[in-house]
């Protein structure tokens, strides 16, 4: 049985997060030592590193849970799992698609900005007019690209 320092330790997740996966039911409650302190199985820490991974891969939330529901039902078909990386590889390549369109619009910046003084500066100018621009590379909706 590890404890929850040595759980997290282990899968490379903080305390507070090992915590907070089991609080929303991603991990199950710790079984307590005669101390009250969590214990956690070796079962534990692989459901942990499967959610740490999941993570690593860019995976909500949402998703790792119907992916661990569909791992705990080993017999069934991985159609829905198939789908569900499916629609994250899309999610991916569409981030993938902002971040080169951000990355030309930066680069064009660079290269039009003269090195002058401030109020001749391309830079300054595009990032105060959108229609400047050469591509709409504006976030969708509340995302932000990390």
């Amino acid at each position: 049985m590890l404890s929850i320092g040595k759980l997290g330790a282990q899968a490379g997740v903080k305390v507070p997060t090992v915590r907070y996966y089991e609080q929303i039911g991603l991990l199950p409650k710790a079984e307590r030592s005669a101390g009250n302190q969590r214990l956690y199985s070796r079962k534990a820490l692989e459901r942990l590193a499967f959610i740490r991974h999941a993570r690593d891969l860019g995976f909500t939330l949402e998703a790792i849970r119907d992916l661990l529901s569909l791992s705990d039902r080993p017999d069934q078909s991985c159609a829905a799992a198939d789908a569900i990386a499916r629609a994250q590889l899309a999610e991916v390549e569409s981030r993938l698609a902002r971040l080169m369109a951000l990355k030309a619009e930066l680069e064009r910046m660079v290269v039009q900005c003269a090195g002058g003084r401030i109020a001749d500066c391309r830079v300054i100018e595009v990032l105060g007019d959108h229609s400047l621009c050469a591509t709409d590379h504006r976030h969708p909706e509340g995302e932000h690209i990390a």
